[in-house]
């Protein structure tokens, strides 16, 4: 009785175990965002621009005084990261953007190096 019983039990759990899990479908983010940074001195918008093809994208948006920022990245599920890499004179800086897809809404946190991190917020233009 105890062996059909722990043969039973075995089975089950091959069978779900065996059993795939649909991948999570990444959100669609592709087109220009309005892009809103809270920095410390003030908040910096901006139109962001991703290009998306499945999970990857490709991010440009016009910095500080005009500089281009481009970054590569991926979205998995609803959330989004980004890593953007600035050439300054001091050396390279790296932006790293993570945050939630909400809709046609984004929110999340930019890790600036030591300079902390500034949280993010966009809208999907249309």
């Amino acid at each position: 009785m105890r062996i059909r019983y722990l043969l039973a039990v075995v089975l089950a759990l091959g069978t779900l175990s065996a059993q795939q899990t649909a991948p999570v479908k990444p959100a669609a983010i592709g087109g220009v965002w309005e892009m809103t940074t809270q920095t410390p001195q003030g908040d910096m918008t901006s139109d962001a621009t991703f290009v998306q093809e499945g999970e990857k994208i490709k991010f440009t948006m016009s910095g500080f005084e005009g500089m281009e920022m481009t970054g590569e990245g991926k979205v998995t599920g609803q959330d989004v990261e980004w890593t953007v890499t600035i050439s300054a004179p001091m050396g390279e800086f790296v932006l790293t953007y993570k945050g939630k897809v909400d809709g046609e809404t984004m929110s999340g946190e930019v890790q600036a190096g030591d300079f902390g991190a500034f949280p993010w917020t966009a809208k999907k233009k249309k």
